[in-house]
């Protein structure tokens, strides 16, 4: 699999995060009773998250995180952060799976590269077309509610795919098994938003 030639490429931020953002350990899984520092916050890429992915969609094997999670207020707006187009849109409805998602193609250097982002607000893909051109720092969506988002506190998962995704989904979270070839597949999303960690 060919690496991204980012060279020359101007990013915008996904979700504009303050300077107080916390960064979050899910390695031993999430505590509810956490008290939380900030209403923004940063889940990383390639952590394993153990006893965190309980519903059936995960099959209790899959809990390495292939994406980066950006928490945020319900209607945080979401930026493209690149230009592109909009490629898949839809509705994920199992328990803890995304909720509503857009997926976006974006040429970097001629390399195409998707980007998913799930766990939006319906509004998110109200009126959207395939094909649909967007430009960078453009809002293209905003962060859902735990009844729209697939039950999980409000934030974004943003995940690179180098692989044309079919449907509007990606796995966030692999097997151990799978990890390796899927590291190859998803790189980090810190190759566009920037070193968070």
């Amino acid at each position: 699999m060919r690496q991204l030639d980012l060279r020359g490429c101007d990013f915008a931020p996904v979700i504009q995060l303050p300077s107080d953002y916390e960064v979050y350990d899910f390695t031993q899984g999430y505590d509810p009773a956490r008290a939380m520092t900030s209403r923004y916050g940063v889940g990383r890429y390639d952590e394993k998250r153990r006893g965190m992915y309980t519903t059936a969609l995960f099959e209790g094997a899959r809990d390495v995180h292939v994406g980066i999670d950006l928490a945020a207020p319900v209607g945080e707006p979401v930026h493209a952060f690149f230009d592109g187009a909009v490629h898949r849109f839809g509705y994920n409805a199992a328990p803890g799976d995304y909720g509503y998602t857009l997926v976006t193609q974006h040429e970097l250097n001629g390399q195409s590269v998707w980007a998913l982002h799930g766990h939006l607000s319906a509004r998110s893909v109200e009126g959207r077309l395939e094909g649909q051109r967007i430009a960078r720092g453009e809002v293209i969506a905003w962060v859902g509610d735990r009844h729209e988002n697939g039950g999980w506190n409000p934030h974004l998962h943003f995940q690179l795919s180098l692989v044309r995704p079919e449907v509007p989904d990606l796995p966030g979270a692999v097997s151990d098994a799978d990890r390796a070839e899927a590291l190859t597949i998803y790189p980090d999303p810190r190759l566009v938003l920037g070193p968070l960690y």
